[in-house]
């Protein structure tokens, strides 16, 4: 968009008493090519292009988002967005300021998946299938896929703002379904990072077939544990998950100001055990979740949470800082053009400590080693979670037992917190998917492997 054009857009906000307004503008060309059972289930690629704009007055948020690129088109939507306000006198007095520096991130040998096209991705996905069904007769289905996706965004405000930036990920999905003619389980690796297709390059596919292979055929053949309160030891990586929903969204200035969050006022409060320290950081070259600026063009930065068991910050975009009064994270994302940015996750995830796995599963006399997690839900405000366990593990008398499958993880993150009393230094993160109210965006969990001293456990 150029300047001229830009300048139209805001001074029509300011002309209708916005205090604050924001231009988001978008293109991204996207690609995806799944295989099911040896052959195509999908191959598609197309691009997306729009234009949003934002009002705020105050803390008052008005959104309305295009494809349209007609400058007349563009002031009447902003006219339409700021109805029944009363139009004042207008100011001329905007200059852009030079383009923002920031600290770009870094994709090495980065390989541009708009130029290599989808037969590029073909070899993985066969290598992920062939391996999978070498495992076993009782593998019964494959499905692989290799998704990429690359944005240009531009940022223009009336605070003078105008950046730009480019961003690129690219993630493999494995699916491998075991069955023994009555039942089915299925296991799933998804690695994904902030690049191009030399991601894929760093993929052992077949590995990740054969151990996603594995899994479900031990869990195929695994029993059920009794359920109760008791201790587990959650595994490294997605086991991050748990801590994302339960305890990251209520860390969010977006459930802060609603006042749907456990730790509304308590910054500088102790609310986990001294062992924990836990991080929001979106300056990680190369990790899924990671952002350059975020969509308000804010730079990106490593934000402590909770250090030694101590809350330090809450992540925040413009009206959470506004309204709260804390200083702004770079953590205001949206899905895309359609959407208005509110605070959100990056790469988040529990630092690693000082504890071995060994010396966690030998302090456990009775309890459950949660190896793998899968989905689950919450509730932001309360923080009460239930999860599943992708592949679980019965602890007896410091030792590893019988692989369980079913089991089920329930309580409220702010409880758990302060039950957190080993933290082990195995750190590993895991890439996923957040669902809130400002869309779908690419974030990652981790952690290393953790003993909650007590946690209610679903058997089945």
């Amino acid at each position: 968009m150029n300047r001229e054009v830009a300048m139209r857009i805001i001074e029509t906000g300011r002309s209708f008493g916005a205090d604050f307004v924001e231009i988001f503008e978008e293109e991204t060309r996207s690609s995806t090519l799944a295989l099911k059972d040896r052959e195509i289930e999908t191959a598609s690629a197309g691009t997306e292009f729009g234009i949003g704009v934002r009002l705020l007055y105050g803390t008052e948020v008005l959104y309305a988002f295009t494809s349209e690129e007609d400058p007349d088109s563009l002031v009447q939507m902003v006219k339409t967005l700021a109805f029944g306000r009363n139009p004042l006198a207008s100011d001329s007095s905007l200059n852009f300021r030079p383009k923002e520096e920031y600290s770009a991130l870094q994709m090495i040998g980065f390989k541009d998946p708009r130029l290599l096209g989808q037969g590029y991705k073909m070899d993985f996905l066969h290598k992920s299938d062939v391996a999978a069904r070498k495992v076993s007769e009782r593998i019964v289905q494959v499905n692989a896929s290799v998704s990429d996706s690359y944005s240009h965004i531009s940022i223009i405000n009336s605070e003078g703002l105008f950046i730009e930036d480019t961003r690129c990920h690219t993630r493999l999905g494995i699916n491998i379904t075991a069955s023994d003619g009555s039942e089915r389980i299925v296991a799933r690796e998804a690695p994904g990072a902030f690049g191009g297709y030399e991601v894929l390059d760093g993929y052992d596919a077949e590995a990740l077939a054969i151990a996603a292979a594995e899994r479900s055929l031990r869990m195929l053949e695994a029993g059920y544990i009794p359920g109760g309160q008791m201790p587990v030891i959650m595994g490294n990586g997605f086991g991050g998950v748990i801590f994302h929903e339960a305890v990251g969204h209520p860390l969010e200035t977006e459930s802060i100001r609603h006042k749907a969050s456990p730790f509304c006022g308590k910054l500088g409060e102790q609310v986990g055990h001294s062992c924990l320290t836990a991080v929001d950081d979106g300056t990680l070259d190369g990790v899924w979740g990671s952002i350059a600026i975020d969509d308000e063009g804010t730079a990106s930065e490593r934000t402590v949470l909770i250090e030694k068991g101590v809350l330090k910050s809450y992540m925040s975009d413009r009206v959470g800082s506004l309204e709260l009064g804390v200083p702004l994270t770079g953590s205001a994302r949206r899905e895309s053009y359609k959407y208005a940015p509110v605070s959100r996750m990056r790469n988040t995830f529990i630092a690693p400590g000082k504890d071995s796995l060994d010396s966690m599963i030998a302090s456990v006399d009775y309890g459950l080693f949660a190896a793998k997690m899968a989905g689950g839900s919450v509730n932001p405000a309360t923080g009460e979670f239930n999860f599943a366990v992708e592949e679980g593990y019965i602890i007896e008398k410091g030792k590893i037992g019988k692989p369980v499958r079913g089991a089920t993880l329930i309580g409220k993150g702010n409880e758990i917190l302060p039950r957190i009393s080993m933290v082990g230094s195995d750190f590993a993160n895991a890439a996923g998917m957040c669902g809130a109210s400002s869309g779908s965006i690419p974030v990652t969990v981790g952690q290393p492997s953790i003993k909650v001293d007590q946690i209610l456990v679903g058997g089945r």
